[in-house]
């Protein structure tokens, strides 16, 4: 072809190449919208598109100058100007970046660029015919109109893809069953992480500095690290002092293979790096790695969450993009830096994954590490579960998943809601002026007090503030002893193997393991509206009402094994007397608790008897008890109050709810604790430990900021006081007096569930008829009244009381659930299953409705559509007991023996050890407070009025004097000198200085009413004394 004079050639091969970046920059930038791989491939993508850009925009621009025909349509006016402004917000976001903050202009600079090309084509058909004359081929529009089609096409079908089938790496599905044992989780026994369950993707390590890098993320997200950097997070590991001490404990005693099973959620650097599987925690827990806790990428490069076994039930993917970003190279640093701003979509890919934000499954990725259970690889002893935040959560009024709840919060609440909400920040990912907070705000003020972190110890406090309250609600008549035939046991089928509670998750979570029906006391109520009074001489039960209000799990969650927990009521008359006291702290505030408190924790025992208190979890063998209160719902403190006959006019009682995380014990050993060096019969095995332990270890090197035992607060998370007249003893006896007013609807509510959960029938049923007289139209009352008669068996009394509620509120739940269970204490199974799928249908995670579903499908001999039912209970947990239980009977009963065998094993597995109670019964015995604890119905009395043991531990602050040989040891000698020289030493000095200051504060019984004074005598006497040659000691189980 010959050339035109013109250039008329040259022109039409540049505008060839013109239409050739136009479609390979639509190919490019559909690319870009469709995916966000994070390799290679697409950052080269991302950098050339704004250079693709720009260079087609040179060209496009010298094609008009030379035909400026092209103006004459409107249409390709209109094509220039958009164009020019897609062109215009396009450098924008080069320089600025196309991170959130710049959606609109991204939105903008991509909308124009469609609409110019829309023109653009629009244009170029009826120039066809003049194609030749404007130096483009006669196909040029065509050409330009199939290439952006196609790209079009090409980005829809991609989308589209990705929206019905996403990565399965990001969908969160539990296995069909459980492993038979630990040795089939995670990635098996031979697995880098095990026998904690974290994995990584290609079963190798992670190099270091991946976990240590958290500083990188900075410059793009300030707030939220410096969030982080508060939190308990990054105080994970072996910069806190209590988990440095438990792992040291635990290694010196089971070694180092077993630890692992914290690692997986503790100590990332340590262990995905393979240095805490090589050695031994003391030689490696002060490297860089020991102290960097849990950073950016241990949540953020989580790839995929395996079941909701918790454990650490993740894989962990090392992303090789982060080679750029880590590289040493300052050119590399920059051109990774400045990809990441160009494009953050790669990143955002990376580490954001739908499991981070969708509420659908965040609980489920948090249940990783925050639900735990213990094996034989662990334990040498069996499947024991640990703390359990995440199923009484799932199976919750919190998380919308249960038809049997006590009450619903307005709209479902995942964990973000409350650990991570919404706060003001600019940094780059910001929605609207906010991102989650990192602060992961909890319970814990223990570790940043030993850090002087004083800003997150006082959002811990506020956060704790308001989430329980405390209700000093009721006066009863003195009871005169529940008749044992008015009691009986609640449940005999299957329990699952725990050291922690179980609510709403199970069939009888919210059912007392023993039950009484004896006739309620008077009661005076609400004592707030002036009906109530004492008199002196008489005794009477003051009623103190906890209810869970933001809490959606356990109240206390986490290890509940560690905390000090309690209810403290104290009564004081009118003259300044302290009348009564219970829950009261020894050493003004900083001691142990008064052994004789209510508490809120889990008691569980080695296979010797003592006390877990060490963190040492391995070592439980039984559980004295788990006093937790569920999300949702109360409990209810009884206090036997003795009215002195020389008692004032008036007394006022303040009730506290008090946290102390840890216990005092605890503290003392993490810090301080070392082993006697004189004890001659120690020995600390995998089962047990009879150690005493000295709190007087060297302070030197513990980590904290300062080299001191904390004074770890107590935060006081609810407060009520009332004041009640006294009255001479010769005046009115006990007379029941009830205030309905519709302001004390929910506080009846409150004291009859606490009732309800402890197995008060009749006293639960009084208060919930109450609730029913205040407000008939409250269908929630009569279901409660009903759920009581059921529980006692009165399932014809309780159907009137659920078909007034259905009435009321066809859509309740909870109402066709226990009518379903009054049908199928009947025996008629067809209308008990109807009203379980009502429930069902409504609330399909209720895993406790499925397998009630599932019973009677077995109980009409439906065997196989009974299996179908108990499979879908494992899809919400695998690990239901209930649900394994009758998968072995339905397998029996379709004689399938394999699966049968199978099923027999997981339950075995999963289920209590019956055997436990030999461990229980001595301790009980010997601990007479944690024995009355133990009972669902007990009084608690005032701390004068405690049994001796009891008084013991209090009264010399945790430690035993008699023990030790009499001859004088050299630490002794030291011990006694220095106590002589500055009056201060250890506990010594506490207990002496401050056992008058306490004595005389509670102007105890035995001064004040002769009629008690032998009994106090008695007590007293068996105080021990303090003894010069002694040193004190602290014991392996205290009986608080």
């Amino acid at each position: 072809m010959s050339r035109d004079p013109k250039g008329g050639g040259g022109r039409q091969r540049l505008n060839a190449v013109l239409i050739f970046l136009g479609v390979a920059l639509a190919f490019n930038a559909a690319y870009l919208a469709a995916y966000a791989t994070p390799d290679l491939f697409y950052v080269a993508n991302a950098l050339l598109h704004p250079f693709l850009g720009a260079l087609a925009a040179i060209l496009f621009i010298v094609f008009l100058k030379r035909q400026r025909g092209y103006f004459a349509d409107f249409s390709g006016t209109i094509s220039v100007i958009c164009l020019a402004v897609s062109a215009g917000f396009g450098v924008y976001l080069f320089f600025a970046g196309m991170t959130r903050p710049h959606s609109l202009e991204l939105y903008t600079h991509v909308g124009f660029a469609i609409a110019g090309l829309f023109f653009l084509v629009l244009r170029l058909r009826p120039l066809k015919d003049r194609a030749r004359e404007l130096c483009l081929s006669p196909k040029a529009w065509r050409t330009v109109s199939i290439g952006f089609a196609v790209a079009v096409v090409f980005y829809g079908g991609a989308s589209l893809v990705h929206h019905f089938f996403p990565n399965p790496e990001y969908t969160i599905k539990n296995p069909p069953t459980a492993p038979l044992s630990m040795y089939g989780e995670g990635g098996g026994k031979n697995s880098l992480m095990w026998p904690s369950s974290a994995q990584t993707a290609n079963g190798g390590t992670i190099p270091n500095q991946f976990f240590m890098n958290s500083k990188s993320c900075e410059p793009c997200h300030h707030d939220i690290y410096e969030q982080w950097e508060h939190s308990m997070h990054h105080f994970s590991s072996f910069n806190n002092q209590w988990y440095r001490k438990a792992i040291e404990y635990m290694q010196d005693t089971i070694g180092i293979k077993p630890s692992m099973w914290c690692a997986g959620c503790h100590d990332h650097a340590l262990a995905f790096t393979d240095m805490m599987q090589k050695y031994p925690i003391r030689q490696i827990e002060f490297t860089p790695e020991g102290q960097a806790g849990l950073g950016c990428m241990s949540c953020h490069a989580i790839v995929h969450v395996t079941s909701t076994m918790g454990n650490g039930s993740y894989v962990m993917k090392y992303p090789q993009l982060d080679r750029l970003v880590s590289s040493k190279n300052p050119l590399m640093r920059r051109l990774a830096d400045f990809a990441i701003l160009l494009d953050p979509k790669p990143h955002r890919e990376v580490f954001l994954k739908p499991f981070h934000h969708e509420r659908k499954d965040v609980a489920e990725f948090c249940s990783t590490c925050h639900k735990v259970h213990l094996d034989v690889p662990v334990d040498h002893y069996r499947w024991l579960r640990g703390f359990n935040d995440y199923d009484n959560w799932q199976g919750s009024g919190v998380s919308g998943n249960s038809a049997r709840s006590f009450y619903y919060p307005p709209k479902p609440m995942v964990c973000i809601d409350c650990h991570m909400p919404m706060v003001k920040s600019h940094d780059f990912g910001n929605i609207d002026g906010y991102v989650h907070s990192h602060r992961f705000v909890a319970a814990n003020t223990a570790v940043p007090t030993s850090h002087g972190d004083t800003s997150q110890v006082k959002d811990v406090e506020k956060f704790l503030k308001g989430a329980v309250t405390v209700d000093i609600f009721a006066i009863t008549d003195e009871p005169k002893g529940q008749s044992e035939a008015a009691s009986r046991a609640a449940f005999s089928g299957p329990r699952t193997s725990t050291m922690f509670a179980v609510g709403e998750e199970s069939a009888r979570g919210l059912e007392a393991s023993v039950i009484t029906a004896a006739p309620p006391a008077k009661i005076m109520a609400p004592l707030n509206r002036g009906v109530a009074y004492l008199r002196r001489g008489e005794t009477a039960r003051v009623e103190v009402v906890v209810r869970t209000r933001n809490v959606g799990h356990f109240f206390p969650g986490g290890t509940v094994d560690a905390f000090d927990c309690w209810v403290e009521l104290k009564g004081v008359d009118d003259k300044g007397h302290v009348v009564f006291w219970s829950g009261e702290v020894a050493d003004n505030g900083k001691g142990p608790v008064d052994p004789g408190a209510h508490f809120y924790r889990s008691l569980s025992l080695d296979e010797h008897g003592h006390w877990i208190n060490k963190r040492n979890a391995w070592s439980a063998h039984a559980t004295v008890y788990a006093h937790l209160i569920p999300p949702g719902a109360a409990d209810t403190v009884h206090f036997r109050v003795k009215v002195p006959e020389d008692c004032g006019d008036k007394i006022t009682f303040t009730a506290k709810l008090n946290y102390r995380k840890f216990d005092w014990w605890n503290t003392q050993w993490a810090f301080a604790g070392r082993r006697d060096p004189y004890q001659k019969d120690r020995d600390t095995t995998p089962y047990y430990d009879n150690t005493h332990w000295l709190f007087n270890g060297s302070l030197a090197n513990v980590s904290a900021k300062v080299k001191k035992i904390p004074d770890v607060p107590i935060v006081v998370m609810s407060e009520d006081s009332v004041t009640l007249p006294v009255l001479p003893a010769s005046s009115k006896p006990f007379e029941q007096n009830i205030k309905l007013l519709p302001a004390d609807l929910y506080r009846w509510n409150d004291y009859g569930i606490g009732l309800l959960l402890q197995g008060d029938l009749k006293g639960a049923v009084r208060a919930f008829e109450i609730v029913t007289k205040i407000d008939p139209k409250y269908a929630d009352g009569w279901v409660n009244v009903a759920r009581a008669l059921v529980q006692e068996g009165n399932v014809g009394q309780a159907v009137p009381y659920l078909k007034t509620a259905m009435k009321l509120n066809p859509q309740l739940a909870s109402a066709h659930y226990f009518m379903g269970q009054v049908y199928q204490t009947r025996g008629d199974y067809p209308k008990a299953y109807a009203e379980y799928k009502i429930a069902h249908d409504m609330h399909p995670g209720d895993r406790v409705v499925s397998d009630d579903m599932g019973h009677i499908l077995f109980l009409q001999r439906k065997y196989k559509e009974a299996v179908k039912q108990f499979q879908y209970t494992l899809s919400i947990d695998p690990e239901d007991l209930i649900a394994h239980y009758n998968l072995m009977l339905c397998y029996r009963g379709l004689q399938e023996n394999a699966q049968s065998d199978r099923e027999e094993k997981l339950y075995m597995r999963f289920k209590a050890d019956e055997s436990a109670s030999s461990i229980t019964g001595p301790y009980e015995l010997a601990h007479p407070e944690d024995n009355l604890e133990a009972q669902p119905i007990h009084e608690h009395v005032s701390i004068n009025d405690e049994t001796p043991q009891g008084l013991q531990y209090y009264w010399n602050y945790g430690q035993q004097w008699d023990w030790l040989p009499g001859r004088l040891q050299k630490e002794q000698q030291i011990a006694l000198a220095r106590y002589r020289k500055d009056g201060s030493y250890g506990y010594l000095a506490a207990m002496r200085r401050d056992r008058l200051e306490l004595r005389t504060a509670h102007k105890t019984m035995a001064d004040r009413n002769a009629k008690e004074a032998p009994r106090h005598s008695a007590a007293a006497a068996h105080k021990p004394q303090a003894h010069p040659a002694r040193n004190t000691v602290a014991e392996a189980r205290p009986p608080h």
